[in-house]
């Protein structure tokens, strides 16, 4: 039986690195950088997994001995049922994670591949808000806040790519001590329009839980 241990943030740094290396392979004829480069790529996504058995280590240590685009489709499609996926998430749980929205759209859950997903979102154009919701420490998550799309390109904050961009903005839960009853903070990023790209371009899941940290209790 496979056992999952690589979750999706994980695997899209095992297909950048793959993706690296290919590159390589098709540029450099220098036999002394092409193996500091296998390297390399083989280190970085051994590293992401500290606590792998030694099947698991010698799996992910094939990357270095690849050479044909055949070769790298294989090694990505092996790893397929050892992707650990988004716990799934019903209707219902949703609709308790944001109790103040009466008439919630949610999006059609069975469309969604939780293999590949490292944060739900959608947005309701008619309230112009987004939702997200996420995972942490075995726990389900819900972070909504106002949407506004800027009709520009620039990094996310979330997966660091060059993409169209929305500001997320989100009312802050946390009140520091002694602080009136008109305390109010909101906590603003720009994040990718599209969640699905997103995702897929996430390798670093740091400043994703450093934002729902500042506006969860």
């Amino acid at each position: 039986m496979c056992k999952p241990f690589i979750r999706n943030h994980q695997y899209n740094v095992i297909k950048k690195q793959a993706g690296i290396l290919q590159n390589a392979l098709r540029t450099i004829a220098d036999p002394k950088v092409l193996e500091s480069v296998r390297y390399s790529t083989e280190s970085k996504i051994v590293e992401l997994f500290p606590d792998v058995t030694d099947f698991q280590k010698q799996m992910l240590e094939k990357i270095s001995a690849l050479e044909t685009s055949d070769d790298f489709q294989k090694y990505l499609k092996e790893f397929e049922p050892y992707l650990d996926e988004l716990p799934q998430v019903t209707a219902k749980q949703i609709q308790k994670l944001f109790p103040k929205n009466k008439k919630l759209k949610i999006p059609d859950l069975s469309a969604v591949d939780n293999r590949y997903v490292t944060y739900l979102s959608w947005t309701d154009i008619s309230t112009n808000k987004l939702f997200m919701v996420y995972h942490l420490n075995g726990q389900l998550i819900g972070v909504e806040g106002k949407y506004t799309p800027t009709n520009k390109k620039s990094f996310c904050f979330l997966c660091n790519r060059y993409e169209e961009l929305a500001l997320f903005s989100a009312i802050s839960k946390k009140r520091p001590a002694h602080s009136s009853p008109d305390y109010y903070k909101a906590v603003g990023n720009y994040l990718c329009m599209n969640g699905h790209e997103c995702n897929k371009n996430i390798t670093d899941i740091t400043s994703l839980e450093r934002f729902i940290d500042t506006v969860i209790k």
